[in-house]
């Protein structure tokens, strides 16, 4: 009878730790855009990209959250985005791939251009946030990687 135990016990542990069980894992990816340049803002859909074919191929799953602020809004701004049709396609091609666009950004800029927030668009795909620095600590403190390309 104990040997049947530990047997069992031995079978547990390797099934726990095979590379099946691993694979189950959801790698979570936050990039941080924060530069008003279209080099910048190329580099961040880059690495979504990439990170995001990489993990397809592997057949291992990734979530991806571009939080745009300060002048990192204007990726999100579509009236003033260098990367608007990229963002586009990759919002279709890669759902695994989401965008954040910070409040508080955007009543800066309204402020700014003498508009009201509402006249400032964000890409309809973006979720609005309060915050985007809160929103990047809150995800590092559920264990997401915070990446700043």
């Amino acid at each position: 009878m104990l040997l049947k135990r530990a047997l069992f016990c031995t079978a547990m542990l390797v099934a726990a730790t095979s590379p099946a069980v691993a694979e189950e894992k959801v790698h979570r990816l936050a990039l941080q855009v924060s530069d008003g340049t279209a080099d910048k803002m190329t580099a961040v859909l880059n690495v979504a990209g990439n990170v995001a074919r990489l993990y397809a191929d592997k057949g291992e799953e990734v979530e991806i959250r571009i939080v745009a602020f300060n002048a990192g809004l204007n990726m999100l701004r579509t009236d003033k985005s260098p990367v608007l049709e990229r963002l586009k396609s990759i919002s279709e091609s890669m759902p695994n791939v989401t965008f954040e666009a910070c409040n508080n950004t955007r009543l800066g800029m309204a402020k700014a251009e003498g508009k009201k927030p509402e006249e400032i668009p964000i890409f309809v795909r973006a979720a609005i946030v309060e915050a985007g620095v809160v929103s990047l600590i809150e995800l590092a403190e559920k264990g997401w990687v915070i990446v700043r390309p």
